[in-house]
């Protein structure tokens, strides 16, 4: 049997016709996308600052220097020092690893029930799935910031005596921007389902005896998941966002826990004779939910199939 010409190429460039895996696909679809590299690039600098810059910057974040309040950026002190003398790169530091948690952690369970849910609509009819729209419509209905603050108002002192100020704000926080940001996901979920279901291969996994469960687990979701990794990113941006609001209006972390938020809440009252206070913070917040919002244009591009690149 004659090879065709396609084929002879590709194997004289060193790798055979179909020796691309379908991650090595998505993947060489994401390199192109320069601002979507880039963007990992950052973020990943980030992530590694946050977590070995305390080993090499091991200034306490709340060792409090009156003679250096409000000092700018020296060799010293890289990134000033915040009202109270207390060095804001440490602070900084320790507060990139709470808000960059809070964003996973929030994305996880906005995106655990948005799978629950939607693929529950997605594979009902009738009742069930309108029932379930009605409740997404419901929640999509809800003002989330005043509703966030009157759960964070509302819950915060019980959950920090129950689990510790620390870890009582933690869960709080992640649970309340969690489930109000699954109503997205579900929506997404359920389209996929209801094209997912139609199509030929599930049709033959059906003929084939394949049980429901096996149709949804082995088959439909799996095909499903690009749109919500992609969706996920922005659930990441959306949650860090929600959580510096929440700390900037003084309902987040309490003072001694300084995430990103609550630095630039603390920074408010010193912007025209301290800018490096706010400034530092403020692109910390910006570069982070850019680069994400980044990472999400480019996984997209390399998870649709229909993409020719």
């Amino acid at each position: 049997m004659l090879e065709s010409p396609s084929a002879d190429a590709a194997r004289a460039a060193g790798r055979g016709p179909r020796g691309i895996s379908p991650a090595g696909e998505a993947w060489r679809r994401f390199r192109r996308h320069r601002l979507a590299v880039a963007s990992l690039g950052v973020i990943l600098v980030m992530v590694v600052a946050i977590l070995l810059g305390p080993l090499l910057w091991n200034v306490p974040i709340d060792d409090i220097d009156f003679s250096a309040k409000l000092s700018p950026p020296t060799l010293e002190h890289p990134f000033g020092t915040d009202d109270l003398g207390q060095d804001l790169l440490a602070r900084m530091l320790y507060g990139g690893r709470i808000s960059l948690a809070v964003g996973m952690a929030a994305m996880v369970v906005a995106v655990v029930m948005g799978l629950l849910v939607g693929t529950l609509a997605g594979m009902s009819t009738g009742t069930a799935d309108s029932l379930l729209m009605w409740l997404c419509d419901l929640f999509l209905s809800l003002p989330e910031l005043p509703l966030l603050l009157l759960i964070m108002y509302l819950f915060r002192d019980s959950l920090s005596a129950a689990l510790g100020t620390e870890g009582g704000i933690f869960v709080l926080v992640v649970a309340v921007i969690g489930g109000l940001r699954w109503m997205p996901v579900a929506r997404l979920v359920r389209a996929q389902f209801f094209s997912l279901r139609e199509k030929e291969f599930v049709d033959a996994a059906r003929a084939l005896g394949a049980s429901r469960s096996r149709l949804v687990i082995r088959h439909i979701l799996p095909n499903a998941l690009g749109p919500v990794i992609v969706a996920g990113t922005i659930e990441v941006a959306a949650a860090i966002i929600a959580e510096s609001t929440l700390s900037f209006l003084g309902l987040g972390f309490p003072p001694d826990i300084p995430t990103w938020g609550r630095i630039l809440f603390d920074s408010k009252d010193y912007l025209e004779i301290a800018p490096h206070f706010a400034l530092f913070p403020g692109l910390a917040i910006f570069l982070t939910v850019l680069c994400i919002n980044f990472i999400g244009d480019g996984l997209r591009d390399a998870l649709d199939a229909r993409r020719v690149v």
